[in-house]
């Protein structure tokens, strides 16, 4: 079970994972400070870690800007302050003022397997209290950490930063950063870099989690590897607007503080208001980014996910084969063709409502197309359900054409500034969700649109940045519509969930624009990319894998040559990159040739054998997307009896050397058997020496390999 200790003789809190410690004490001046978050240490170890602060080196220095729970603005601090604050009288400090602290163990015989930590504190003179969250888990090492804002007097107070918290690391000779970045179509690269002295920020100012940026960091201090050496990591369960703020001392100290929002907007908080922060979880690891992703896998699917232990369908989607152009019958043969291939999830995208003929209009009309579907909906739902397939739908909640009749009638329902132009991006613009008006009215046509027509699954789309993010009709409106719009999509997103209970969604913004913990503990899948060209996934698959289970990870097999790049690669490497996900078909079927559509069918009967150990299993990678030979990845059932060996190679060079693949996490006593082949291997080679994939010649090849354990 996890524990959480206390220490009266030194002030020591120590909170224990299964392999970890983390320990912190309130100093001398009431502020809580860190000690250590490690390798596991006793109580007793801890308190050694307690002592006294050196003395400032000059009058220019102050206290060291790593080494506080919560760095504040205030006192002689002048790093990056976690929490900033404007009191009514123009005061900006806060001093800290210990007033007491809660904990929650699992009480004896519990499920639970949680333990929490609640330090209560407010300030020295001004009516405002904070209280620093901690929670720990008996399955894992991850440590959740939120903060808590309290006004309790009778005047205003404005939280110019209000970070979930900050995480501060021992001091090393170096410390590289890794996180991603991109772009649209261009998702989670993957970079690892030696991180610079001072500040490095990384953050989205777009209103979601964006395409360019994703809410995590790892550290190491360049000595780690796929397998081997120390990592501290951690990420941000949020879905809007966020900051995180890297910094390396010249006192060879590194730590992060994150939290939502961005610069140049202050939260107010008002009389009797209290502001309860995302969850900035953290993680430290001894086993290299491998164990890092593996760790953070588990905690996903174990206290994030909705229904982690669910089997996720094999889907076909509508939108590359019609795009706008959709209509009852054509969606009733291209449902035929994909329940032929073994399609388990039909999914009608974009088109089907109002007068939504392109981009440029119809969104906010969410009634179907009476000329395209006569009859509603129902006929076409009825007939993918007698196919034997799940019914899903493509919608766009959030966003509205300045062409649309709820436009006409309610153009003060999108975020504006009075004065300004309504910047339109995709021919659209956005619905203020933070207005409780229009968060119920997209609650009540989604609620009843699939209670009326048995609605299985949702894609939700989110198709543009927020520009001109103001709330006119709301006293600082636009200090308040960062966080009370993504409140209340969250809101819409449970009250939904709540009376559909067989509903399942799948998070999308322009592909991989809105991809978190936060909006994963409300959705099932997300999707990863626009950009479905098998061998541009490769690399953001790598980066998508680095924090977030394959399980989340909707991958599409689509046409030839891409639409996007022009690329053009055999079906079979489409299937086995796609494979590597929850596993998706989005070409145009009514285009595939007999040889294709057979092919395509035993691919998809084939990933049904193993999709058990992509959402389900551990992932090792035995190499990475590094260069043009092979990239793999490793799916082992977490008994070791099974595992899935995905291998591609865009283009062999003469001469290159040929190096085996080492696999992990085998049975080390047992032998497995290849199930296409027959043939027998011993762990011990498959780990010690390693394995030759069967590659066939030339580009683009590609090989699955399901080892099953003998006995």
């Amino acid at each position: 079970m996890p524990v959480i200790s206390f220490a009266p003789d030194t002030g020591v809190w120590l909170l224990s994972t299964p392999r970890t410690s983390y320990a912190l004490r309130i100093d001398a001046s009431g502020a809580p400070c860190h000690l250590a978050w490690g390798p596991r240490l006793t109580l007793e170890e801890a308190g050694e870690l307690a002592l006294p602060p050196a003395p400032a080196a000059s009058s220019f220095e102050g206290r060291p800007p790593v080494g506080e729970e919560l760095p504040v603005d205030g006192g002689a601090r002048f790093g990056p302050p976690s929490l900033q604050v404007r009191f009514a009288d123009g005061t900006r400090a806060f001093e800290w003022l210990p007033t007491g602290h809660r904990t929650e163990e699992p009480a004896s015989g519990s499920a639970s397997g949680s333990a929490e930590l609640a330090l209560e504190f407010r300030d020295r003179h001004y009516p405002l209290e904070v209280t620093l969250h901690y929670r720990v888990h008996d399955d894992s090492d991850v440590i959740e950490r939120w903060t808590v804002l309290r006004n309790t007097g009778d005047g205003p107070v404005a939280l110019p930063r209000a970070d979930s918290a900050a995480w501060s690391l021992p001091a090393r000779e170096d410390y590289w950063l890794s996180h991603v970045t991109g772009q649209w179509s261009a998702e989670t690269q993957l970079r690892r870099e030696r991180l610079p002295f001072g500040e490095t920020v990384l953050t989205s100012r777009r209103g979601i989690t964006s395409h360019h940026a994703n809410p995590w960091v790892m550290v190491d201090a360049g000595d780690a590897t796929e397998e081997r050496g120390q990592v501290w990591s951690a990420a941000l369960a949020w879905s809007g607007s966020w900051r995180i703020t890297v910094q390396r001392t010249p006192d060879g100290r590194s730590g992060f503080t994150g939290g939502a929002g961005q610069d140049g907007t202050v939260l107010p908080l008002g009389p009797g208001e209290e502001f309860t922060t995302p969850v900035h979880a953290g993680l430290y690891t001894e086993g290299g980014f491998g164990a890092t992703s593996r760790a953070w896998h588990a905690y996903t699917l174990a206290h994030v996910l909705p229904y982690p232990e669910e089997i996720r369908p094999v889907l076909y989607n509508s939108w590359e084969a019609t795009g706008f152009d959709v209509d009852e019958a054509g969606q009733r043969a291209l449902a035929a063709r994909a329940a032929a291939l073994g399609v388990e999830l039909y999914v009608m995208d974009d088109g089907w409502f109002g007068a939504r003929r392109s981009e440029r209009a119809g969104l906010g009309d969410w009634t179907p197309s009476a000329d395209r579907f006569p009859a509603g909906l129902t006929p076409l739902v009825k007939e993918v359900h007698r196919l034997g397939m799940r019914f899903g739908l493509w919608v766009e909640p959030e966003m509205v054409n300045p062409d649309s009749d709820l436009y006409r009638a309610h153009p003060e329902w999108v975020l504006h500034f009075p004065h300004r132009d309504r910047t339109e991006l995709r021919s659209q613009l956005v619905l203020n969700f933070a207005r409780r008006d229009v968060a119920d009215w997209a609650y009540g046509w989604l609620t009843e649109l699939v209670g009326a027509h048995d609605i299985d699954f949702l894609k939700w789309d989110m198709n543009r940045a927020f520009s001109e993010a103001g709330w006119p009709d709301q006293a600082d409106g636009a200090d308040h519509v960062g966080t009370a719009y993504v409140r209340n999509l969250y809101g819409v997103l449970d009250r939904l969930r709540a009376d559909h209970p067989g509903l399942r969604i799948e998070s999308c913004s322009g592909g991989g624009g809105r991809v978190d913990l936060g909006i994963l503990s409300r959705t099932d899948q997300a999707w990863t990319s626009d950009n479905t060209d098998a061998a541009d996934r490769v690399l953001i698959q790598h980066g998508y894998g680095q924090l977030y289970p394959a399980r989340t990870m909707a991958a599409w097999v689509t046409d030839v040559p891409n639409q996007l790049t022009g690329r053009s690669v055999p079906l079979r490497f489409r299937f086995h990159v796609a494979m590597a996900g929850v596993l998706g078909v989005g070409g145009d079927l009514n285009r595939w040739s007999d040889g294709e559509l057979a092919e395509g069918s035993e691919l998809v009967a084939q990933y049904k054998r193993v999709r058990h150990l992509v959402q389900h299993g551990t992932l090792h990678r035995p190499r990475g997307p590094v260069d043009d030979g092979p990239a793999a990845v490793q799916y082992t059932a977490r008994d070791a009896g099974e595992a899935l060996l995905l291998v591609w190679r865009r283009a062999p060079r003469h001469g290159a050397p040929s190096v085996p693949l080492r696999l992990a996490g085998l049975d080390p006593d047992a032998r497995y058997r290849d199930a296409r082949t027959g043939a027998v291997h011993s762990a011990a080679v498959l780990t010690g020496y390693g394995y030759e994939p069967d590659l066939p010649p030339g580009d683009w090849s590609s090989t699955a390999v399901h080892l099953i354990r003998l006995p």
